[in-house]
């Protein structure tokens, strides 16, 4: 956000929290809580209002952020779906379960490659533990609706009801028929958003004398990029500002996004469900040829900010937390301890969690102690756009490597030649200027805080040459 809009916007926040005098309340209060868990696929850290986009028009959202806590600092646990949604409902790092990326993670030209790729999961082992089977087993009827894109069927791993979920990352169609076999078609040309949101709403509303969990993930804004004709007719009008506004069909479909989301806030409000959570974020960045997020660096896919930093916001509809900004790191690792932290429920293998409960946070006690984040993938991803990335390369958004985060400093790793990128992210969130020679001592403890972290985990490291690997045919 610029610091005009920061300063706005955080004189709102102060008038609000004044004017309604809310008291952090003990967390005990929320047992039984309702949790709702809105995630929106490719929706990047600004491209929303209240995150500072002056291009997207998202005013249920820009309204609810003024009464919610805002985190601009947030990140996903990995850079693009699957890995990053199987880090949230586990709470655990990818070495734990081993989801990488989208399979295979040998993508793009064998002859680009100098590294065999550490074989990528496909499917979350249901042995392993997700927060809608934590919150099932303490008598919360469970729901997703959308995305679910980590085996098969999500109701073996905690849902009572599925819609629309499955392995499949993408939907064929926004438009009915969806020629999904998890969710009937509706009438020609039903908008598959609104589609979700109509079921979403229905599941509230015949489980409101009960406690639920409604897992959201909407398909939206993934490709394919079709946004209804309406909405695609007035943002193709619009132009571009800062980057965003390249397609009118992505424009089109965050504000469908918004209206929708504006439904289901409307009906919690109207069921007099105050003891409701809404916790509102997106799995991975922005494709980056689609919608820049200036000032942060590259997008969906990339391990730069672009691609791992997202919009977060927690609401309690009984207006318990005072509404705030906090630029706390935090990420999607944090849901499972916060949400189980909120309710009263507890993990049997908490010691693997490696997220933190951000309750403290939330009722304004106090801040969380600094702590380091981790990324790691030992694999590949192709560029999207050749040199549009905004990433190290213009031939791939990651090649194999680690990331660390702590404080303002952040270290990029890469094992196909051992290199090192650092960042100071207060001065450069950018990640134009690499300091690795100017502060030879701040990178060699970090670097040894992220081997250590990598060997507790038992991270797998590629190091096997691939044979087809051609430098000449790289260079080219």
């Amino acid at each position: 956000m610029s610091a005009a809009y920061c300063f706005l916007y955080r004189i709102c926040i102060i008038s609000i929290a004044t004017l309604t005098c809310l008291q952090p309340l003990n967390s005990q209060s929320f047992d039984q809580a309702n949790i709702i868990l809105i995630v929106v696929d490719d929706l990047g850290w600004k491209d929303l209002g209240f995150m500072g986009s002056r291009y997207y028009e998202t005013p249920h959202l820009d309204r609810l952020s003024l009464q919610s806590t805002v985190f601009t600092q947030a990140y996903a646990a990995a850079a693009n779906c699957a890995p990053s949604r199987a880090c949230m409902m586990t709470g655990m790092n990818t070495p734990r379960h081993g989801i990488y990326t989208v399979s295979p993670s040998d993508r793009g030209d064998a002859r680009t490659r100098k590294l065999v790729a550490i074989k990528n999961t496909r499917d979350l082992a249901e042995d392993y533990i997700t927060l809608a089977e934590i919150l099932q087993q303490k008598g919360y009827t469970t729901a997703t609706m959308g995305k679910w894109h980590l085996s098969p069927d999500p109701t073996t791993q905690g849902f009572d009801l599925n819609i629309g979920g499955n392995r499949r990352g993408h939907p064929k169609s926004y438009f009915s028929p969806f020629q999904n076999p998890n969710i009937a078609d509706g009438p020609e040309g039903e908008y598959l958003t609104d589609r979700l949101t109509t079921e979403a709403i229905s599941f509230v509303e015949e489980n409101q004398k009960r406690p639920f969990f409604l897992y959201l993930p909407y398909f939206t804004i993934h490709t394919p990029l079709q946004g209804t004709p309406r909405l695609v007719e007035k943002y193709r009008n619009k132009g571009t500002i800062d980057g965003q506004g390249r397609n009118p069909n992505y424009g089109a479909m965050v504000e469908r996004m918004d209206q929708n989301l504006g439904k289901i806030i409307k009906t919690v409000q109207k069921l007099d469900l105050e003891n409701t959570i809404l916790i509102f974020t997106s799995d991975n960045g922005a494709l980056a040829y689609l919608s820049r997020q200036y000032p942060l660096r590259a997008g969906k896919g990339s391990y730069y900010e672009g691609g791992i930093r997202v919009p977060l916001l927690f609401h309690h509809f009984g207006g318990k937390w005072a509404a705030k900004i906090k630029d706390t790191q935090v990420s999607n690792l944090d849901f499972m301890p916060t949400i189980l932290d909120l309710v009263g429920a507890s993990h049997p293998k908490a010691n693997e969690l490696d997220g933190l409960s951000l309750v403290p946070l939330l009722e304004g006690k106090k801040s969380l102690k600094k702590r380091p984040q981790f990324w790691h993938f030992p694999i590949y991803l192709q560029a999207y756009r050749k040199g549009e990335d905004g990433s190290r390369d213009p031939l791939f958004r990651t090649r194999p490597g680690s990331v660390l985060r702590y404080g303002d400093w952040k270290l990029h790793e890469y094992f196909e030649d051992g290199s090192l990128e650092l960042y100071n992210l207060k001065k450069d969130p950018e990640e134009s200027t690499n300091l690795v020679h100017q502060k030879k001592k701040k990178t060699q403890q970090l670097h040894q805080i992220l081997i250590d972290w990598r060997s507790t985990t038992q991270a797998p490291i590629p190091k096997q040459l691939n044979p087809q690997y051609d430098p000449t045919f790289q260079s080219n």
